[in-house]
């Protein structure tokens, strides 16, 4: 069993676990994009439609049809439930510049020029680079509450052990996958901002606060 990526998936499954509480608990969207989970919305609904003509396992078709409800529940009570307390006007990064280039990168670099090849390349791609919203509207704010932190670790925590999982594969499986690699080293370089911040302030019980 590889448990690098299976602790890469609990880690997955508890920072979904950890937004949904935080929304819930705090009856309050405060400091989360609702660009960013619209992206992640979009990544497993174009990376998991192979669910409609490929059976690989119950645990893999389980995982993927979670991803795309708890996304897609997490759209709606930012969207509808919990309206009011989502500030669109801190929510203002383009995601056009991430939707665009991805797209694009797709057409490109890709192992084969098929429809759904391409979606799911196109997904890996916009992984990488959906939480720059969050990160931007971060940044904007200064601040953070702790559970969004948490939740902003356990998903950086998430992609950093696929590192590990990757090197595991080369060496029990001989598998290369440069695409996935590429994108989840720019994934994992996009947090370590964040995990230093994390690291010497919230886990020492102090706000997280970005530097001025």
């Amino acid at each position: 069993m590889n448990i690098f990526r299976l602790f890469g998936d609990l880690a997955h499954l508890a920072s979904i676990f950890i937004l949904i509480q935080k929304i819930q608990k705090t009856r309050s969207c405060r400091g989360i994009s609702f660009k960013t989970q619209a992206l992640y919305a979009l990544v497993f609904v174009t990376r998991y439609v192979d669910l409609l003509f490929r059976w690989v396992s119950v645990y893999n078709f389980v995982m993927k049809l979670f991803f795309i409800s708890s996304s897609c529940y997490i759209l709606y009570l930012m969207k509808y439930r919990f309206r009011p307390t989502h500030d669109p006007s801190i929510d203002t990064f383009k995601i056009e510049y991430l939707l665009g280039p991805c797209f694009f990168l797709s057409l490109i670099f890709n192992y084969a020029f098929e429809l759904t090849e391409i979606l799911w390349t196109f997904s890996i791609y916009l992984e990488s680079v959906a939480i720059f919203p969050q990160l931007f509207m971060l940044q904007r704010t200064g601040e953070a509450e702790t559970i969004t932190t948490h939740y902003l670790a356990a998903l950086g925590l998430y992609r950093a052990l696929y590192l590990p999982n990757w090197i595991y594969r080369y060496f029990t499986e001989d598998l290369v996958d440069p695409i996935a690699v590429t994108a989840g080293l720019v994934q994992t370089g996009l947090y370590l901002d964040f995990f230093y911040v994390y690291f010497t302030k919230v886990l020492h019980g102090q706000k997280f606060e970005l530097p001025a």
